[in-house]
């Protein structure tokens, strides 16, 4: 399958509106799965930002980072206009600037910048954990059989079980240490899980496959900061801001060990910080999170 037919296939791609001037040019983008809470994902609006910035940039240059804020919620009935500034082109890097807009308002806006490839003498990275590898691992949709084939799983259990495996999410994931799916026991706000993106996407390039893995990387992430708290539920999650780094090759339809981690929650708050590894032990990308967590009590019997 054609790599950009594959990014239509996940929600990202774009096809062009209107030029606007010699800086600014627009492109529409459309959904193709919306999470539960009926607001549009924001991996989705971060990796069509991105797609809109690297088709105004020239061949040579790659992703090396983006930084974005939500500022409004997406609408999943209406189409997304990204508004792609270019702010500067010098020998080394380019810098775009874009605006997501709904309703003549903007749902986000994110830098990115590119990055021509340049040797450097200077290379070092943390080790990548120790873990199986995902041929030995379930994954999530094969857990929730598991689950539900469990004569004694309660009604309600079911209906939410269900409910997750009708989502169709276009990304595959493994546990390294499978969840439990009622957070029964509190744990370290950290969790490890291989990922990519479902189907066929091929060698393409690297502003392809950066694009899918801002895409993926932020799915389920921030919710690594609620793993300590199982006496308590959301009321309301959403991302604040999302930032992330591309430090070496990759492709985002191979198995990727994502490591995730929580170092603070707080003030209805709460901040995570990722990993992106090859499987064969190289740092492919970095990613940082913060969004707002309102969570009540749950009484101690509906634990």
């Amino acid at each position: 399958m054609d790599g950009w037919i594959k990014l239509h296939k996940i929600g990202l791609s774009l096809r062009h509106g209107c030029f606007i001037t010699d800086l600014y040019s627009s492109q529409r983008g459309t959904h193709h799965w919306v999470p539960r809470s009926q607001r549009l994902f924001g991996g989705q609006i971060v990796g069509q930002a991105l797609v809109a910035a690297a088709k105004s940039v020239s061949e040579d240059v790659f992703a090396h980072s983006l930084h974005c804020y939500f500022v409004r919620a997406g609408d999943p009935k209406v189409p997304v206009l990204y508004q792609v500034d270019r702010t500067r082109d010098g020998k080394s890097f380019s810098v775009r600037s874009v605006k997501a807009i709904q309703h003549g308002q903007p749902i986000l806006i994110c830098q990115a910048s590119f990055h021509t490839q340049q040797p450097s003498p200077l290379q070092h990275q943390f080790t990548m954990p120790n873990v199986p590898p995902p041929e030995e691992l379930l994954t999530i949709e094969e857990l929730i059989h598991r689950y539900l084939s469990n004569p004694d799983l309660a009604e309600n259990a079911k209906l939410g079980l269900n409910k997750i495996l009708a989502d169709e999410v276009p990304i595959e994931i493994k546990p390294v240490n499978p969840p439990d799916f009622y957070k029964r026991v509190a744990v370290e706000p950290k969790k490890l899980f291989w990922v990519r993106a479902k189907g066929y996407i091929g060698e393409g390039n690297m502003k392809l496959h950066c694009c899918v893995a801002a895409y993926v990387s932020d799915y389920a992430f921030l919710g690594t900061a609620l793993l300590p708290y199982p006496g308590y539920r959301v009321q309301f999650l959403a991302s604040l801001d999302h930032a992330m780094w591309f430090h070496n090759p990759f492709r985002a339809d191979h198995w990727m060990l994502y490591e995730c981690e929580s170092p603070w929650a707080g003030g209805s708050r709460g901040f995570v910080h990722g990993r992106l590894w090859r499987r064969d032990g190289v740092l492919a990308a970095s990613c940082t999170q913060e969004g707002v967590l309102r969570v009540r009590a749950v009484a101690q019997s509906n634990l």
